[in-house]
Formats: structure tokens, sequence, C-alpha cells
């Protein structure tokens, strides 16, 4: 997501004080600058809490009731109850006394220190009997302890130990709805200095892609545009422009994939390709989507969209009068710098490792994720034959910073996501850095490296099958993922069997 900057009337590229817009994305500066923190700028400023997928600003404990349950009192259920009890030697035998007591049997139990009360210890236990017990024995329970909830489900009970410090983020990718409509800046709100500002068409025309943006929803086909000559004359400069650059200083994996961008999704210089295209294409290629954005989002929230291998991606195109020139990511930089790229197995997976580290990251854990995503995906560089390569979108799709980061004006260090997540961001000219990798494979590893040094109660898994984040932080959810990977491990030995019986090995 950067600026093409070129000198007008000059074949010269210079760089030009003005912000570039990846740059003003994962820039605290930037924000400050609006009265904005980087992560929390949202309509709502209450802080959120993680609560199993659903934004929530209460307990997560079901609320005490002394009605009776409404089934049927000999029929035996599941049900459980959460008590607190003072933390000391044989608490917890005095409380399963209750339990034999009323003839309760346990199926499950766990423990954790109380928030409420710093010197006791909260039990839930997860019961098999009859309505009619389970009534009684809180009855019991009530004269021997402090009773917190009941018919509480585990998931929930274990998510509250920990929701005070992680945020809120989607379980399921129906709810990236909510991360990418809280959009920070609209791409119809322009600052004084863009060059759409004082052309009220233009500005009309901005305010219509925000509100297709806004009214999208997962799972809807993306709307097509129509858009103007105007729009198609810019986006052919730019292509053709571009285009030019690519042959010698694009990676192999972008130059690969161009071609079948232009056979499948109408990259020309006079189409401006799809969305809804697009995001066809790489689901077949990668398992990446793409879905319509009005404008800036959160690093969190634009890192969360890549756990789920979904790009948010801009349909406005740049001013007209300055087509090698933007101020804020449009189409251009997403469908020429972006969209090759997510179509490569390697690439898409390394971005959403990226994504899934962010999850339930602190705010600091977040922007060093944002920063490492900002010298990789958005000005990265590669080794290929000997020679360096860009693969960051910011630079394939910037005239003026390709040239500058291939050449020997450029510094260039080797990524490492330990000092990386530390470098400045500049936000008024080309880097200071840039940063290089043998491949995608070994960036993803040091990623992957890195994202154990965050601090987080728990591990997440990505589930294809239903498009969701299962939480790895008790037996039972690693048991899941371990026979999930059983399976697969099944079918590899079979086919290595089957090489070695048809092959003679």
């Amino acid at each position: 997501m950067a600026s093409t900057h070129v000198m007008k009337g000059s074949t010269e590229p210079l760089p030009l004080p003005r912000m570039q817009p990846a740059m003003m994305m994962f820039s605290s500066k930037y924000w400050t600058r609006r009265g904005l923190s980087l992560d929390s700028a949202m309509f709502d400023r209450q802080p959120q809490r993680h609560t199993g997928g659903q934004m929530s600003r209460r307990p997560s404990f079901s609320p005490i009731s002394e009605g009776q349950d409404r089934g049927a009192e000999g029929e035996a259920s599941r049900t459980a109850v959460v008590f607190s009890l003072k933390n000391e030697v044989g608490c917890l035998v005095r409380a399963l006394r209750l339990f034999q007591e009323k003839r309760v049997n346990l199926k499950h139990i766990e423990s954790r220190g109380s928030k409420r009360i710093p010197d006791e210890v909260e039990i839930f236990a997860d019961c098999n009997c009859s309505k009619k017990q389970f009534n009684e024995l809180l009855q019991h329970l009530k004269d021997h302890v402090n009773i917190v909830s009941f018919n509480t489900p585990a998931h929930v009970w274990s998510a509250e130990a920990d929701e005070e410090d992680v945020p809120w983020f989607p379980m399921k990718i129906s709810e990236l709805d909510q991360c990418s409509h809280r959009v920070l800046m609209y791409g119809s709100e322009l600052d004084a200095d863009h060059p759409g500002f004082k052309d009220d068409v233009y500005r009309q025309r901005r305010k219509y892609f925000v509100e297709v943006a806004m009214n999208y929803k997962f799972g809807q086909p993306i709307p097509q545009i129509e858009y103007t000559p105007e729009e198609v004359r810019t986006w052919g400069v730019v292509f053709r422009e571009l285009t030019k650059l690519y042959p010698t200083h694009a990676c192999q994996e972008y130059l690969k994939n161009l071609p079948l961008l232009t056979k499948h999704c109408g990259y020309r210089e006079d189409n401006i390709p799809q969305l809804e295209d697009v995001s066809l294409f790489l689901r077949e290629r990668s398992g990446f989507t793409v879905r319509p954005v009005a404008g800036y989002l959160s690093p969190r929230d634009f890192l969360a969209g890549l756990a789920y291998r979904v790009f948010n991606c801009t349909q406005y195109v740049r001013h007209s009068t300055d087509p090698l020139y933007t101020p804020e990511p449009d189409t251009c930089h997403e469908l020429l710098g972006h969209v090759p790229l997510l179509a490569d197995p390697k690439f898409a997976q390394f971005s959403q490792e990226i994504g899934l580290a962010s999850l339930g990251a602190s705010d600091d854990d977040v922007q060093k994720l944002a920063t490492c995503y900002f010298f990789t995906i958005e000005f990265g560089l590669c080794k290929q034959e000997g020679q360096l390569k860009a693969y960051g979108a910011g630079l394939l799709s910037s005239i003026g910073e390709l040239r500058h980061a291939l050449s020997d004006q450029a510094c260039v260090r080797m990524f490492d996501p330990k000092t990386t997540c530390n470098q400045e961001c500049l936000i008024t000219t080309f880097q200071d850095v840039y940063f290089v990798s043998e491949s995608f494979e070994e960036a993803k590893e040091k990623m992957r490296e890195f994202a154990k040094s965050i601090k987080r109660p728990f591990s997440v898994y990505y589930n294809p099958y239903t498009q969701s984040i299962d939480l790895l932080k008790d037996t039972r959810s690693i048991e899941n993922v371990v026979q999930d990977l059983r399976s697969d491990l099944t079918t590899v030995c079979d086919a290595l069997g089957k090489m070695n019986t048809y092959m003679g090995i």
C-alpha cells in the first residue's frame, strides 16, 4: 500500500514529502495527529473482551437463578455449577463430599484462582444427574460454599479467565463483517493536500465506493463496478508504466501469476478487473478471497482478515490529475501490488501466519506484527538467482520506490522479525532500509518462531472446513486438532505406501 512517486516532466524518480498509504495504516504518528490511537480508533471506545466470538462488556458467567428448570425432574442430564471456596488445605475434598452426599456423579472438574476474592479458588464442576438431584445439590452447596453460577458452559467459564486481558477477535469468518466495517478513516474523507480534495465529482464518486463496501456482508457476491472512462484511463497509465518494470524488478512468483490474471480476470490496460472475479480466481489458487473495504482499518482488524485468508480491498481509483501518485491504497495498488502474490500458495500461507499470530495479541504485539507485515508483504525483497527482486505490494505498485529499492542507493538487510519489528516505518519518503528473505518459506518459519514470543493464554488453529478459529487451551481442544492431523498423516502414509509398491522401493 504505497504511493508512486515521480517528478512531473522528468523520468527520474524522486521521493515526495507525502505520506505513503501503507505507512498511514501502520504509523502511530499518523493517527496521533488525528487524535486517534493506532489500534482503538473505533466508533465505540469502550474496551471489548474476547468471549468466544461475541462482543461483550458483561461477565461471561450466567446469573444465579432461583427458579427451577422446566425439564423433567427425573431425567438425567449434563449440568454444571461454579462455586468458590477458601484456598486452604482440604477445601476441595470437603466440597466434593457434598456431591457424594447427594449422589451426584462428576464428569469433569476444573479450578482456577478467583478474580473476585483474592484468597479463594473457583471450581467448575460438570455433573451428570437429574434436574431434581441438581436442584437439591445447589441448596446443599449454598450452606457450605459460595455459588458463583450454574449451567455455565465450560468454554464460557474458561474464556472468562482471560477475557479482561485478551482483546476481542473474530472466531468465525462471518464475524469479519465487524472488522471490515470498523473503518478508521473513510475513503471519502480526503485531506486538503489530496489531488481530488477540490473535485466535487470525485468526492461523490468516493462516497459511492464507501456505500458499496459498508453494505457488503460475508457470503454475498461482490457488486460489479461500472468504472468511468476517466477511471479506466487512470488505471491504464499505472498499468502500462508498472508492467514495463516487472520483468526486471518483480519476483518469479509475481511474474508467473500476472499472465494468469490477464487470462482469467481481465488484467488489461483498458480494463479494471472486478473484485468478484479476482476473489474467485484467488480461491482456486491459494484459498484467499478479497472483500471490499471503505477505507483504513486498524492493524488489528486488517490482520484478522489475513488469519481467514481474506484480504480487505479498496475499489476506488486515484485522482486522474496525478495517476502516478496516490496518498492512500487504491484499487491500482491492491490489484497490481497484492493480488498476484496472494495467488501463490506459499505467500498466502506466510500472510495467514501473520494474521493468526495477531488474534488475541496485545496492542504492542499487534504493532510489532504490523511492522513485520509492512516490511515484508508491503516492502519486502527476496533473493532469486543471485539477484534482489521485489515481492512487497508497496514496491510493486510504486514506480519510483520499486526502482529505488533495487538500486545501489537502497540499504538492504536480512529479514529478522526480532529486529525488523522495531524498525521505524517512514511516512514522508522512501524507507531507510528494506529487508530481504531467501524465500517465502524462510520468512514464514522466522515469523513462526517470532510468534512464539507473543504472550497469549492459548494458541489458535484455523479450521478450513468450518472457516473458524479453534482456541487450543486445554487437552480436549488439542485432541480435536490431533485427530485431524492423524487423519491427514494416515492419508500421507497411504500415499507413500502406494508409491513404494508401484515404484518397487
